[in-house]
């Protein structure tokens, strides 16, 4: 496989947007969505069915009942954060698969998708096993 081939399959292995997580998360594939951001911000507003694990609190001990099987995805507010990008490679670093939510709950929201949280926001509702 040549370098640019690599390089663009590397990128789907590891980023996700918001139209493929809404059909994983609707036809109940094993994905679990973690919201890396603080849990102040995910109390205003999150993707339905997200749990919430800061990075700077991803550890061992802290993810330990997560199952190893499933694909991680992890997201925070956009492209102007790095909060998904910090919580993968935390994620990855203990032995979960993971993806990259590309534009965060922005570009979730721009798609027309649903949030929860105190600030909640209509849209297309995410019906899942989540």
């Amino acid at each position: 496989m040549n370098e640019q081939i690599r390089h663009y399959q590397d990128k789907l292995n590891y980023e996700i947007d918001s139209w493929d997580l809404y059909v994983s998360l609707t036809e109940n594939q094993h994905i679990v969505v973690i919201d890396a951001r603080s849990p102040e911000a995910f109390a205003l507003q999150h993707i339905p069915g997200a749990i919430n694990i800061p990075h700077r609190t991803m550890t061992e001990e802290t993810t330990q009942q997560l199952d190893k099987d499933a694909v991680y995805v992890s997201y925070c507010d956009g492209i102007g954060c790095n909060a998904s990008t910090k919580g993968a490679l935390k994620l990855a670093q203990l032995g979960f698969k993971v993806k990259e939510l590309l534009g965060g709950l922005d570009w979730w929201l721009r798609d027309g998708y649903a949030t929860d949280g105190s600030q909640a926001s209509t849209g297309k509702d995410v019906v899942c096993g989540c």
